[in-house]
């Protein structure tokens, strides 16, 4: 089985640059390019991305979003860095029950988040 996350956009190939460099720990490529759609591929066990073009720009919330761990107690300079991508900060440092976030956006406004986890000795879970 293999997961894969579509997500609607309006310029697909800006979208894309965006998004390889945002998840460039994980070293994800372009790989089928099709009207209306445009894969990243990353190592497996990583999803695919799956971005699929649409007329119309993002309305309302997210019903789903993701969540980036990049494995640093430290969110600011992962936030800096993907506001330097074109990403927009939508939120100050959240928390609760040991998660801590910090809610982002990409340039067409999709929301996803980087978060810490807690570790696996908090037992506040």
């Amino acid at each position: 089985m293999q997961i894969v996350v579509t997500l609607d956009c309006v310029d697909t190939e800006a979208q894309a640059d965006f998004w390889i460099a945002a998840l460039a720990p994980l070293d994800y490529q372009r790989g089928f390019h099709g009207p209306p759609y445009l894969s990243l591929v990353g190592p497996a066990p990583a999803p695919t991305l799956l971005l699929q073009h649409v007329p119309e720009a993002k309305q309302g919330k997210n019903r789903m979003h993701l969540d980036l761990d990049f494995g640093t107690a430290d969110l600011m300079p992962e936030v800096n860095r993907l506001e330097q991508l074109g990403a927009t900060r939508l939120s100050a440092e959240l928390s609760e029950h040991g998660f801590r976030w910090i809610v982002v956006a990409d340039p067409e406004g999709n929301e996803f988040c980087v978060f810490d986890p807690p570790d696996s000795t908090d037992t506040a879970r």
